[in-house]
C-alpha cells in the first residue's frame, strides 16, 4: 500500500494506530489528521493516489464519521474506487455498528484499540 489515512480527534489513539501500522510494515505514509473537516481538505488537495485505507473514528466534535462519510460521497468515483474505509471507534452503540454496516463505504467495524491481529484480520477481510 502507498497510503493510510487515519481521522480521529484523539492524538493517544493516533500514535497507537500509527505504530501499530508502522510496526506491520504495510504502507509507505501514514496521513493523520485530527478532523473530518481537515481530512476532506487533505483528500480535495491530494497530490497524486487517494489513500487505499481511511481509519475513521465516530465519535468527533464538529463533524462525526458519518457526517465525514456524508461529504467523503460527493467525491469523484474514479477517487473512491479503491479506497477502504475502516470504522475504528469506541462506540458499542448498535445503531452505530448497523448504520456504519449500512453504508456502502464502510468495509468494517472494529472497537478501539487497533492492535495487530485486528489489523491482521481487517487486511485479510478486504482482501479475501
Amino acid at each position: 500500500m502507498n497510503k493510510i489515512l487515519l481521522i480521529d480527534d484523539n492524538s493517544t489513539d493516533n500514535y497507537i494506530n500509527k505504530l501499530i501500522i508502522e510496526k506491520a510494515n504495510i504502507t509507505n505514509t501514514i496521513i493523520v489528521q485530527t478532523s473530518p473537516v481537515e481530512a476532506l481538505n487533505y483528500l480535495k488537495n491530494v497530490k497524486g493516489d487517494f489513500p487505499e485505507f481511511i481509519f475513521l473514528d465516530i465519535k468527533m466534535p464538529e463533524m462525526d464519521g458519518f457526517d465525514f462519510l456524508k461529504a467523503y460521497d460527493e467525491f469523484e468515483d474514479d477517487k473512491k474506487r479503491n479506497i477502504h474505509i475502516i470504522m475504528l471507534t469506541s462506540s458499542h452503540n448498535m445503531s452505530d455498528v448497523e448504520k456504519a454496516n449500512e453504508n456502502p463505504y464502510v468495509k468494517k467495524y472494529l472497537i478501539k484499540p487497533l492492535d495487530a491481529l485486528k489489523l491482521n484480520d481487517t487486511l485479510e477481510a478486504v482482501f479475501s
